[in-house]
């Protein structure tokens, strides 16, 4: 059977204000060329549908085309919620499109219950983990201590059980939308970590044939079974060394897999420059870059006049300035900004507390803080939810 795997789609995003609707609409038109010319058997769509719980109307628009236009293919697609979306909104009509061959899963409790596809070899069972919010679903599937490993274990449990009834032989695949240690995370993903918590171990998925994860937004394997499609955009300047694509995965008579990447186009190059204002407006080897969408760190120790609208003049897709002036080591007056950059709340508040009292929190006040993160954290997805 092949497939292709795809995630993180994140209708109605933007990319640095400028809006990626019209590459939105080219990727959905890509993926169905790619499904027509490669002869692909099932889609597999592993969450974050949308960039948010209540996407603006064009986003909803293109989501119904991208259906409408799956089902006329007749391809069966098996389709998650991630930690974006609201899970009860996507879900919406989920029993009346499933009969077009469009299976949305976002119901937690259903998580051993398969969408089960045949082919010539027999029978593939298509198990769909929606994101797994811990706070919220720790009564669901049971577990005294609220934790990202601990819920996707307790789904992963459902799921071997139900394969363990099936004919001997079924092939399983198992959709998820979570953070998986090993993955490499870019700073356009929505962090559901709160001290590491939220990384599972890719042992978890033991058991299953192929594990076509979403939430990362680079495309990586972490073993041969288990893959991150990425997003096939960008939406952020960390992903500039990106290559955006979909796995197109064949899965043999005996769940034997075998992978290759398809390219996603590319809307425009991204650069990442650094330099002097002068340097950058006058270095010829940056001449690549005049038509990409451009992130500048400026490193003058004193700020240019109107750096933007000169950087405009050579790089017109400049779509964001940043200041790092170039200072001797331990030089006062770094910016407060600076000293918090690629720290979580997590370790700001550690922090706070190491300055107040003298002393770091201990493992119980860790323990407290940590608690007191994921309560915020799950209290805010209730509300976005509810909206």
């Amino acid at each position: 059977m092949r497939l292709l795997h795809t995630s993180d789609w994140h209708l109605g995003r933007a990319f640095h204000r400028v809006t990626m609707l019209g590459a939105q609409a080219g990727f959905v038109g890509h993926l169905v060329d790619t499904v027509r010319e490669h002869a692909v058997d099932a889609v597999v769509v592993s969450g974050d549908v949308y960039d948010r719980a209540v996407p603006p109307l064009a986003a909803v628009e293109l989501f119904d085309d991208a259906l409408h236009r799956l089902a006329d293919l007749g391809v069966p697609t098996v389709m998650i919620s991630g930690n974006h979306d609201s899970a009860r909104r996507l879900g919406v009509g989920a029993g009346l499109i499933d009969r077009a061959g469009i299976h949305l899963r976002t119901d937690p409790a259903g998580c051993g219950t398969p969408v089960v596809l045949a082919d010539a070899h027999g029978d593939v069972a298509f198990y769909g983990l929606p994101y797994l919010e811990p706070a919220l679903v720790k009564t669901e599937f049971g577990v005294e201590k609220a934790g990202h490993e601990a819920v996707l274990a307790a789904a992963m449990d459902r799921v071997r059980a139900d394969l363990a009834t099936r004919a001997r032989g079924t092939r399983s695949v198992v959709l998820a939308h979570a953070f998986v240690t090993g993955g490499e995370p870019s700073d356009s993903e929505r962090d559901i970590t709160v001290g590491g918590v939220a990384a599972v171990p890719c042992g978890v998925f033991d058991g299953v044939d192929y594990v076509a994860l979403g939430h990362l937004h680079g495309c990586q394997a972490l073993t041969e079974r288990v893959r991150y499609s990425g997003s096939p955009l960008p939406y952020s300047f960390s992903e500039h060394r990106h290559r955006k694509s979909m796995w197109l995965v064949d899965l043999d008579a005996e769940g034997s897999v075998t992978a290759e990447r398809i390219d996603c186009p590319v809307p425009r190059a991204l650069a990442r420059l650094r330099g002097t204002l002068a340097d950058l407006l006058a270095d010829p080897e940056l001449t690549p870059h005049e038509e990409a969408w451009v992130e500048a760190t400026l490193t003058d120790p004193v700020r240019p006049d109107e750096p933007m609208a000169r950087l405009a003049e050579r790089f017109p897709h400049t779509l964001s300035l940043l200041f790092d002036p170039e200072r001797v080591p331990d030089e006062p007056g770094v910016s407060y900004a600076r000293r918090l950059a690629d720290r979580s709340d997590q370790q700001i508040a550690e922090d706070f507390v190491t300055h107040v009292r003298g002393a770091g929190p201990d493992g119980h006040e860790r323990g407290v803080l940590r608690e007191a993160f994921e309560a915020v954290r799950a209290d805010d997805t209730v509300r976005e939810v509810a909206r």
